[in-house]
Order: structure tokens, then sequence, then C-alpha cells
């Protein structure tokens, strides 16, 4: 099990979070690709929710045609470089690979998509050709991977995009959310640059749009809209002592952490409340930047737990401890954090009881809520006519990704509830092949 001391300097920091999925070296690259079978109706490919034709990519890499693997890759899936890092690949295209039903190893897929991309980026490969300008303006709300997926499909078929971002930076989670020894900032803003670069869409940083006055210039400007807003700040438990200093949000935890580590703050003894794979990401975080004691605290059961079980063995490598069947009641203290009050549950019939005289507490002087995140219903309910489920997702026509207003279009989070990287370029390019179709079907109708 591995130890920690808190880092003083980002050259510890750094040590501290070595890359999981280090980058390969050519020769590592040539032999791996090498034991890829090249099968045929490829199950790994059937996993990819973007449909990458792994067998050939791969291919391309054993016979030393690097830009033809990159573009393989790239032509599915924009984020590609990223999806290699942080994708759940054990349980998608590696988890697939007909090598798990004999025994062998699977091939290291998500390293040789990013060890083919990242060729591509260093020596700025050119992906598509030049298109001529249709003369039509499309708005994006969010510069994450579905904002940004759709502006790349867009501009390749000769759109004008901008893309509204609130923060100062893109990426959205990737650059905020998710743990630096998945990827590092510079690996997540070095994809968006060459992405930049290759189709020309415009990011307009630090212009959050927030009221209906905004919306409605943007309609009257942009023949379109796609929705890449992702998800909001983290949902509250509805328990008392959320106020005190030092309990935080785990997706404001880390995006802290990411962007400053050597100011975040870390307790000597940190408790997560969650089960999921963000939860997983906070606690070994929290373990890697020196705290003494890390315990994740989940309601229902270990089987039940919603992370992926080797994000939680993960955790589990670096100290941390998982305590299940109890839930929060109160978090305690008077100003600061000093501890969590539980009561032990179980499951009946799908649904947490809490135990009857089963509470107690566990001292800390850190608590970091992994419970979610709450959707931005605030700026749908801006939106004329949209539709919303129970849950504040929006609402789409699954095959074009259209909104009930038919002037927006949406995808990633603000859809899919909160999935993976690769779900939101996947839904996008979906979403900006729908926009161009409406568009069309529009000018006809018009003429």
């Amino acid at each position: 099990m591995a130890e920690y001391n808190q880092p003083s300097t980002l050259e510890e920091v750094e040590k501290n979070f070595e890359q999981i999925k280090p980058l390969m070296n050519s020769t590592e690259a040539y032999y791996e690709s090498g034991r890829c079978l090249f099968c045929y109706d490829a199950p790994c490919v059937k996993a990819c929710p973007t449909g990458i034709d792994i067998p050939l990519f791969i291919k391309q890499i054993n016979t030393g045609n690097l830009n033809g693997s990159a573009k393989t890759i790239y032509k599915a899936n924009y984020f590609g470089n990223t999806c290699g890092k942080v994708c759940p690949t054990e349980v998608l295209c590696e988890g697939a690979c007909v090598f798990n039903e004999q025994g062998v190893k699977p091939i290291d897929i998500g390293r040789l998509q990013s060890f083919a991309t990242t060729k591509a980026m260093d020596k700025d490969l050119s992906l598509s050709k030049a298109v001529e300008k249709n003369g039509k303006k499309i708005a994006v709300i969010g510069a994450g991977p579905a904002g940004i997926s759709c502006a790349c499909e867009l501009s390749s078929m000769g759109y004008d995009v901008d893309i509204y971002e609130a923060k100062s930076a893109p990426s959205g989670l990737v650059l905020h959310g998710v743990a630096p020894y998945k990827i590092t900032n510079e690996e997540a803003l070095k994809e968006v640059e060459y992405l930049q670069r290759q189709f020309g869409f415009a990011i307009k940083y630090n212009s959050p749009v927030t009221t209906h006055e905004q919306l409605t210039d943007l309609e009257e400007n942009y023949s379109a809209i796609f929705l890449g807003i992702g998800l909001g700040k983290t949902a509250s438990l509805l328990i008392e002592g959320e106020g005190l200093t030092n309990c935080i949000g785990a997706t404001e935890f880390i995006e802290q952490m990411k962007l400053n580590p050597l100011q975040t703050f870390i307790g000597k003894k940190v408790i997560i409340i969650g089960g999921g794979n963000t939860a997983m990401d906070a606690a070994s975080e929290c373990a890697r930047l020196g705290a003494d004691e890390v315990i994740l605290a989940y309601r229902r059961s270990k089987a039940e737990k919603r992370a992926y079980e080797f994000e939680y063995d993960l955790a589990k490598s670096v100290g941390v401890k998982g305590m299940f069947n109890i839930s929060p009641v109160a978090i305690l203290g008077t100003e600061k954090v000093e501890g969590v009050r539980f009561t032990k549950t179980e499951v009946i019939d799908g649904r947490v009881v809490p135990v009857e005289n089963s509470e107690f507490d566990i001292s800390s002087d850190m608590v970091i809520r992994a419970t979610g995140q709450s959707k931005m219903i605030e700026l749908l309910e801006q939106i004329d006519g949209m539709d919303l489920d129970r849950k504040g997702r929006i609402l789409v026509d699954p095959e074009s990704f259209q909104c009930k207003n038919p002037k927006y279009f949406a995808g990633g989070d603000a859809v899919n509830g909160g999935a993976e990287v690769v779900n939101a370029a996947a839904e996008a390019k979906i979403a900006a092949i729908g926009i161009h179709n409406w568009i069309i079907g529009e000018e006809t109708l018009g003429g």
C-alpha cells in the first residue's frame, strides 16, 4: 500500500500523482499493437460509445502509419487523446477484448489510443481538408467535451461556431473535475488547443449565459444553439452542519486541487460521503495529498456502490478505507468540521432505511460530499418550451438530440445525467448532425 507525505512543491505533487496510464514509447506501442488479433466484428468496437474502429487504428500503429491511426481515432471521437486516458476502458473496450475470455491481459487500447493521438498533436497533424463556409452560425453553450465535440463536427461542415464558456478555461470536468493521475491540466488543454487550430471554432471565455435576455439574443443571431452545459454544483445532503468550514463538495474540491494543489486544504482525517467514481477520485486525491486517514462512507452495501470496481481498488491501493451501510445524519462542529454523526442503514425493497438507535460519531477535520451534481435548472427554465424530466435532465429526440424547443439541441451530462467523456463526445456528434439536418430542412421548407 502506497503512503504519501503532504507535498510542498509542484514537483512533489507531480510525483504523488504519477500517471496511472503513462504514455507509451514507440517500442512499447509496437509490441503492444502486435498482440492484437484484429478481430472481425470486434467486440471492443461495439463497446465503444463513439464506435472507433479499434482494430484498424491498432493495425495502423503496428505498420507504422501513425497519421492514419490518429485520423481513424479522431474521425470517430474528437476527444480521442483524453478518452484514451480518462475512459473506463477496463469496462468498455478493454473489458470487451476477446483475450479476457482466455485469461490473457487485454490489449492496452487506451494507452495505444493516447500514443497515436499524442504523436498527431505534437506534429499538428491536419485532420480534415478546409471546407467552404456555408454562412450559418451556431452558438454552443459550454466548452466541455460535449460542446467542443459539437463545435468540431459543425465546423467540419462549414458552420461558424462560437462557444460561450463561463469559466476562464475549457474542457469542463476534464480540466476541473478529473483526477490528475488520469490526465494533467496540460494534457487536457493541449487537445482543446489542437482541435481549435484544426477546426477554427471560437471560444468566448468568462462568458456565462444565465438570463432570458442573453438566450433571446443568441436565438436572434444564430441558426441553432447547442447546450453542452453539463451539471452544476455538488448536490446538498440537506443535513445540519453542511455550512461548516472544511465541508466541501467533491467537484469543487477536485477543481481547487487541480488548479491550485499547494493551496488546497487537506484535513488529517477526511471523510468522503458517497459511493460513485467521483467519491473514489476525491478519496484517492486526499490520500495522495498527505491525509493521515481517508474514509469512504456510503449508505448502501459495497456491492451496491456506483463506482467501478477498479476505481475502488485504486482508492484502496493508496490507503483509503471503506465503510458501508452508513448514512450521515449531521456534520459536527462549531465553526469548523469536527466529525460526522452517522446512522447504520439497511436496504429494504431497494430503499435505504435507517436502523433505529444505531447512531454513532466519527471524528474528522474535513468532509467531502460526493453526492452527485445538481442540474442547471435555473438556466433551463429561462428557455421557452424546454422540456425536462423529473430529475431535471433535458429531454431530447434520441435520433437527433433536438429539444422540444426546435432551435435548441443538447448532449452530455445535461441530457444523460452524468456519464463519461466518451458519451458526451458521441452524443454531441449526433447532435451536430441533427442541427445540420434541421437547418437544411428549415431552408427547404422556407424555399
